[in-house]
């Protein structure tokens, strides 16, 4: 340390703060606070000081910086006091939320996010004297919230989010979600709906169950709100709500779905209607159609032309018709012809017959595409550059060759988890040997993929995906596999080129039960089996 330090204080502060700022702001102050006056007096900057955040979200779980208690134990006693008066925000997880927060007093701190949240460690958080009264109360306007996955009952959404709206009365931006995002919501509440209301509130982001929730949310119980981010795991016929007044102060609606829906006319577009004074309108969702997919008309016809103060609209919308009559099925470039006039923004259309299942698929967005997740990809695929999304799911009655599972790699660089769903074998398999043979055979690589599932997927697929000349994985993966298909693939666990990308395998889960454990742990030697 003595060395890096006399390096360090070589530098001129210019070229100091541009080295610290590609560091994570916990691990410079821990690092380099305490050193010399200098490099304290650089620490202090905003830039490192004024948000500090605790927990990293991985893809699959909350991965805790901190997790040694010596470390915990330095910040709370030496280096949080000495910065108490910068910090505006502070990002927290359930176990050491209660140590920091008792660390020092904080009298900038407007913004709060508590991630993994237990309910008993939010009542005992939300009820404690000194914080409600000095922090709670009269500092945070902006408050995010995680629940603990695990954890997650009705009775738990029900008392975190009274306990919310009784002690954070300032509140004016509120993110409350589930913390297993890569999952379906799950956030839902008892019957009848809590009696929570906030007259200050302005901007909600939630993450829940059904459409009723939505409608109470639109209720006037949050008479201010002007901003509604909302992620449905479900569209289904409502209880019997009486909710139809207007939404006058609602400027920015964005409406999500996970599952498909058939209430698209009866549901969202009521719903949207009532919003006259929208400005900015997000719709992504899958719906159900008889006769005719939605396209430029229908958006022109059922939104453009009713929201006359609508001034950007973005969204995902998938349409699927079950096949009656094979004549006069639109095409991709029939509905894409519907967008002509469409000029303040990209479209693109995509639009699939399946054989199997006698049903059509249409698809449309704009684009630049700012989902995390885009789901049904068939070898109609139009391309582009989608840095956002981090889930996506194959599927198609017609085979996938291996370039198109490099132009997936490159148009989804941030890729986290993939889905696999084609029982059509490939047709190009021995050029690809040849190719292979002579080393020309180019490799997609998945710089940022950790969760593979292909348990419904032809041989070709597991072989394109283990193969260390067809696949390069950054990271090590779980794989969701068919044991059988495994067994055949890897040549029952004795195949050479299959072993490499086999090693990157941390967690194995299989679709029965291991015959011979030995052999699966032998070629998959650094992965958990289940």
């Amino acid at each position: 340390m003595k060395y890096s330090c006399v390096e360090l204080n070589d530098l001129p502060d210019e070229i100091l703060l541009i080295i610290f700022k590609k560091l994570d702001n916990l691990e410079v102050l821990y690092s380099f606070q305490g050193v010399n006056e200098r490099l304290n007096k650089i620490m202090h900057d905003p830039i490192f000081t004024s948000r500090l955040s605790f927990p990293r979200l991985s893809f699959s779980k909350y991965i805790k910086k901190f997790s040694s208690d010596i470390i915990l134990n330095r910040f709370c006693s030496q280096i949080l006091p000495t910065i108490r008066t910068k910090i505006k925000w502070l990002d927290l997880e359930s176990e050491s939320m209660r140590n920091i927060l008792d660390a020092a007093d904080y009298p900038n701190l407007y913004a709060l996010g508590l991630y993994n949240v237990e309910e008993e460690t939010a009542k005992c958080l939300f009820t404690d004297e000194r914080l409600v009264s000095s922090i709670f109360k009269n500092q945070i306007t902006t408050l995010i919230i995680s629940i603990d996955p695990d954890k997650n009952e009705r009775s738990t959404m029900n008392n975190i989010c009274n306990h919310v709206f009784t002690v954070f009365i300032n509140l004016t931006h509120l993110t409350f979600y589930d913390a297993a995002h890569q999952n379906n919501p799950r956030l839902s509440f008892d019957v009848p709906f809590p009696t929570f209301s906030s007259s200050s509130l302005l901007v909600l982001k939630i993450k829940v169950q059904t459409f009723d929730v939505c409608l109470y949310i639109l209720d006037g119980r949050f008479e201010q709100l002007h901003t509604l981010d909302i992620e449905l795991a479900n569209i289904l016929s409502p209880s019997e709500i009486e909710n139809q007044r207007k939404i006058p102060n609602l400027k920015y609606f964005v409406l999500c779905c996970m599952s498909r829906t058939w209430y698209y006319d009866e549901l969202i577009l009521p719903l949207i209607y009532r919003m006259s004074n929208l400005e900015e309108l997000g719709l992504f969702f899958t719906t159900f159609v008889d006769e005719a997919f939605i396209d430029g008309n229908n958006l022109k016809q059922n939104i453009l032309n009713q929201m006359s103060q609508l001034k950007h609209f973005t969204f995902d919308i998938r349409s699927v018709m079950f096949i009656k009559n094979q004549m006069n099925l639109p095409s991709k470039e029939d509905i894409q012809e519907t967008f002509i006039d469409l000029q303040y923004t990209k479209i693109i259309s995509c639009v699939d017959y399946f054989r199997d299942y006698p049903q059509g698929l249409c698809h449309i967005y704009s684009y630049p595409f700012l989902m995390r997740r885009f789901e049904d990809i068939t070898n109609n695929f139009a391309g582009g550059l989608y840095p956002y999304v981090r889930v996506v799911s194959l599927y198609d009655e017609h085979l996938f060759e291996h370039e198109f599972f490099i132009r997936i790699s490159q148009s989804f660089p941030c890729m986290e988890k993939l889905i696999i769903n084609n029982r059509y074998g490939q047709n190009q398999k021995e050029s690809y040997k040849l190719m292979n043979d002579k080393s020309n055979l180019s490799i997609a690589k998945y710089y940022n993929l950790i969760d593979l599932h292909i348990d419904r997927a032809h041989d070709d697929y597991i072989d394109e995906f283990l193969c260390n000349t067809k696949t390069y994985f950054q990271n090590n993966i779980l794989l969701d596999i068919d044991y059988k298909v495994l067994q055949r693939v890897t040549h029952d666990f004795t195949r050479d080129d299959t072993r490499i990308n086999c090693t990157k395998v941390y967690e194995l889960s299989l679709s029965e039960k291991v015959k011979d454990s030995k052999s699966v742990q032998d070629y998959f030697p650094f992965a958990i089996i289940d």
